[in-house]
């Protein structure tokens, strides 16, 4: 490992092409600039500089030692202000799980608001959907979950807070057979036709199919946006998100029916390890739980605006 004088050296060198203007550069007299580089290249037992020709430069060797040397000292850098930065309580990373039902455009403004704070923390967002999102914080994969649905899992020192209520409505394509059906739709009207749902991201089970009756086929799709697109377009039917669709009911891209078995909101949480108490996570907590941040995660964005 260089020390920042040696380095500084080479970098001078590399810089002025001549031992003169490095110890100008320097505030170094040019003899002691000299045998420094001559000491240098002792220790490593290599010859460092070309002192060839009118330009004093690095050699291979001496480039290589300068952009490794200069490399580590970024390196050194860097640990040093994350090790104070855990030394005081933050995080050096903080890993969060967000359900596929909430859109990450509403937490964008949070994000901006936290890296204002300069903690340092490194943000890891990932999706997970249904039974996955709680399996995440019980596995390690997360250490906060946002918008987790059902209600909260046996999990060792788990925390958690409702987020609020999502309300659903059944809709379907004005071109869909079911558009013109009688209501309220019964159970078999409704199984006649191919379900749309979210898949289950869990690892660990089968994953479950929430909004399609027995017997019914479904179309299985990675996202919420996913499942809006195929319904609007007739490849299904099915439950979603009342504040989502707003704009396609109201255009009429979308059919709300009524049905004989009406789906119940769902309460969405917030899930973290009481185990955990870093800076981060208990400042997103907090954000979390404020009224008018919680309703607008739960309400979401309606992109069809």
């Amino acid at each position: 490992m260089l020390s920042e004088e040696e380095l500084s050296l080479l970098q001078a060198i590399r810089a002025s092409g001549s031992l003169s203007r490095a110890a100008a550069r320097l505030g170094k007299a040019p003899s002691t600039v000299s045998h420094a580089a001559r000491q240098l290249e002792g220790r490593f037992d290599a010859l460092l500089f070309d002192r060839r020709g009118y330009r004093l430069q690095l050699t291979p060797a001496g480039q290589l030692l300068a952009d490794e040397a200069e490399r580590l000292m970024q390196d050194v850098t860097r640990l040093t202000q994350r090790v104070r930065q855990v030394a005081s309580g933050w995080e050096d990373r903080l890993w969060i799980v967000t359900d596929e039902i909430l859109e990450f455009e509403t937490l964008m403004p949070v994000v901006r608001s936290f890296d204002a704070l300069r903690s340092g923390v490194k943000l890891r967002f990932t999706h997970e959907v249904l039974a996955g999102t709680w399996e995440a914080l019980r596995d390690g994969r997360a250490e906060l979950v946002i918008g987790a649905t059902n209600e909260p899992p046996s999990i060792p020192g788990l925390r958690w807070a409702e987020l609020g209520v999502m309300e659903w409505v059944f809709a379907v394509s004005p071109r869909h057979p079911l558009a013109a059906e009688k209501e309220p739709l019964s159970r078999d009207a409704i199984a006649q036709h191919r379900g749309v749902v979210v898949a289950d991201s869990s690892r660990l089970t089968g994953g479950r199919v929430y909004g399609v009756v027995g017997g019914q086929a479904a179309l299985a799709l990675p996202t919420m946006r996913a499942k809006i697109l195929a319904q609007r377009d007739g490849l299904g039917v099915g439950w979603l998100p009342r504040h989502r669709i707003a704009s396609l009911l109201k255009r009429g891209e979308l059919v709300e029916k009524k049905t004989a078995d009406p789906r119940e909101p769902n309460t969405l949480y917030v899930g973290w390890r009481g185990d955990q108490d870093g800076r981060a996570l208990q400042w997103w907590v907090d954000q979390l739980q404020q009224p008018r941040l919680a309703k607008r995660l739960v309400q979401g964005i309606d992109l069809f605006a």
